[in-house]
């Protein structure tokens, strides 16, 4: 209880070296605009919100957290933080003095984001039992296996700077809708749906997979065998479908990016993909090491879809029989 406790209070915590930092900007910027030598550090800030934008993540996010994730001997805040960072660029993106924007956009991406982030919080603490760092991601522990007594420095690299290639990536459309004026039109609203989709998806196959393992808690604890598979609602007709929700959210972004002229906004959103697709076979793997369920998951991926949910698949044993 106390390690939760304390695990909460550097949480919220966490973010405040920026927080406190960009409020003092906001409070400095009319001389940092007119260019007032005393200021030169608001100046450089107000003309660079991209590249400050980074250096904040970097000592904030890579360079802070990770000293905290040394000492705990747990790298588990950055994946808490999934979750919060895209909220935090967006409101970053929308206050800067540079910014520039539709405010009925801006207000729709900034409600989407809170859902999107509220949706992905919620998820994870439920998955963790309401508890704060009571675990790392699996992922990392196997890298901690692998690189031995190097982790300490390779985790900077692995766990925190990759995070920001990736996360400044995918939130580039945030920074895109921020900097540009034009009339809202059908597109924005198509990227709306798209969200608001991917989002819906997201959880409701989150909450149907949390079901699913509480069953099979429920049926160890009993001393009955867990059921192998998940192969019902969102799941009868995908294999990931909570990774294809989440997806589909970071695509919507780019539709509203692309709307306002930014074709190259998909990059981020095409290098997660990819990202997502090596995780996809990192999970299948581990779930063909556990004996109990290795038949019937490979059955399972013989005629699901791995993402995109669809139609079952005839296997060719099916075939035969009818």
């Amino acid at each position: 209880m106390a390690r939760n406790w304390s695990n909460a209070v550097i949480a919220v915590l966490a973010p405040l070296p920026s927080i406190v930092f960009y409020v003092s900007f906001l409070g400095q910027y009319p001389s940092a605009r007119e260019g007032d030598p005393l200021f030169s550090i608001w100046t450089w800030c107000y003309h660079h919100p991209l590249f400050l934008a980074n250096i904040i993540f970097f000592l904030n996010v890579n360079v802070l957290f990770w000293l905290v994730g040394l000492l705990q001997s747990c790298h588990w805040m950055i994946d808490l933080y999934w979750t919060v960072i895209p909220v935090l660029l967006v409101h970053y993106f929308a206050t800067h003095p540079l910014a520039e924007f539709n405010i009925w956009r801006s207000r729709v991406v900034i409600v989407l984001t809170w859902i999107w982030s509220l949706r992905l919080t919620h998820s994870y603490f439920r998955r963790e039992k309401w508890q704060w760092g009571a675990r790392e991601d699996w992922r990392f522990n196997d890298m901690r296996r692998q690189c031995g007594k190097n982790w300490w420095w390779i985790s900077f690299f692995a766990v925190y700077l990759s995070q920001q290639v990736f996360l400044m990536g995918i939130c580039m459309p945030l920074y895109i809708i921020h900097g540009k004026q034009k009339q809202i039109n059908i597109w924005d609203f198509i990227a709306t749906i798209i969200c608001l989709t991917g989002v819906t998806i997201a959880y409701y196959a989150d909450t149907q997979l949390d079901c699913f393992v509480s069953r099979n808690n429920e049926l160890k604890r009993l001393g009955q065998p867990p059921h192998p598979t998940l192969d019902e609602g969102l799941w009868y007709y995908s294999r990931h479908p909570n990774y294809f929700g989440e997806q589909l959210w970071w695509w919507g972004l780019v539709v509203f990016a692309w709307n306002m002229g930014s074709g190259s906004a998909f990059l981020g959103a095409l290098v997660n993909s990819l990202c997502l697709v090596y995780v996809t076979i990192l999970v299948e793997e581990r779930m063909l090491k556990q004996k109990y369920r290795v038949d019937a998951y490979k059955r399972y991926q013989k005629t699901t879809s791995a993402w995109i949910p669809w139609f079952k698949a005839t296997s060719a044993r099916e075939h035969k029989q009818t």
